[in-house]
């Protein structure tokens, strides 16, 4: 029993040293990450704040293309 007691500890060192091998890192891409990253935000606590910017950044990109629309019928009158 006790001589049991003894080998229990190294058993448990042999085993979790056998199950830390090395494993290579899946590779990383920052635009994946990053987009996977916003879409976690957007149901965790600043999912709030997230589709705020989301639809900050829809509203200026829908002035910027109704400016540049304004802009070439303003060139196009012109001539």
């Amino acid at each position: 029993m006790i001589r049991a007691a003894r080998l229990l500890p190294v058993a448990l060192l042999c085993a979790a040293a056998a199950g830390c091998g090395k494993k290579e890192a899946p590779p990383v891409d920052a635009a994946t990450e990053q987009a996977q990253a916003r879409e976690r935000a957007r149901h965790d606590a600043f999912g709030t704040q997230v589709q705020a910017i989301d639809k900050a950044n829809a509203l200026a990109a829908d002035v910027q293309k109704k400016a540049g629309e304004n802009v070439d019928k303003v060139e196009s009158q012109a001539k």
